[in-house]
């Protein structure tokens, strides 16, 4: 079973439907229980930062989700999901994560003559030269993809290096560990826009929402 986290915050039904895609056997849930008895576990969410912090402290599902991430079951998160992994968040002062990663989540500098949020289409691509040569045909018809991640099937696999994914959002992580790093994005500066550490995956963009290209993400985490 597959459990898409409930905490009163995200696009559920999208991400929902999308994994039934590739896999039927999927729950929606606020429930701890469901959360531990999961094979897999999706951690979606848009909005604050505090705020999400303080619905899964009051729903009882911080504990849940830190064992099962222990315990080594592949994790997915996405867009707010991806910053709740890190330490701390500069979004309302300086806001306590779960602290699963070690790194801080920042704001787009609105001085920069961005628009913020940083909102639609965007390229995500690898930061790692020696990934880059490793070329393989996956994602469209001739279009060459990088495979990045580390064994089994792999989060990117299938997805071309250049891809555009959709993105919703005005701030962005700054991992510690630069090892962790998936893939990267362009808007003002260079930011981190997928990691893959151990078991867990995650995504500033939303795979659900990015066509065929953010599918084959979902497909790639269903199949690990």
């Amino acid at each position: 079973m597959i459990v898409v986290i409930d905490y009163g915050m995200g696009n559920l039904r999208s991400v929902q439907k999308a994994v039934e895609l590739f896999c039927p056997d999927v729950k929606v849930t606020s429930s701890s229980r469901d959360i531990l008895a999961a094979d897999k576990i999706i951690l979606p969410g848009v909005g604050a930062f505090s705020n999400a912090m303080e619905e899964l402290r009051k729903r009882g599902l911080i504990k849940a989700i830190l064992e099962t991430i222990k315990k080594g079951k592949s994790f997915l998160g996405i867009c707010l999901g991806l910053q709740l992994l890190f330490s701390e968040s500069e979004e309302g002062g300086r806001i306590k994560g779960l602290d699963v990663l070690k790194g801080k989540v920042k704001r787009f500098n609105a001085g920069s003559g961005l628009k913020i949020p940083h909102m639609g289409w965007n390229q995500i691509g690898t930061r790692d030269p020696i990934r880059k040569s490793e070329i393989s045909y996956g994602a469209g018809k001739g279009h060459p993809s990088t495979s990045l991640g580390t064994g089994g099937t792999r989060a990117l696999d299938g997805v071309a290096d250049g891809s555009f994914m959709y993105f919703v959002h005005s701030y962005y992580v700054e991992p510690e560990d630069r090892s962790m790093v998936l893939c990267e994005t362009e808007y003002g500066v260079k930011f981190t826009s997928g990691i893959q550490k151990d078991n867990i995956y995650a995504f500033q963009f939303h795979p659900e929402k990015s066509q065929g290209v953010g599918l084959k993400i979902v497909e790639n985490f269903v199949k690990l």
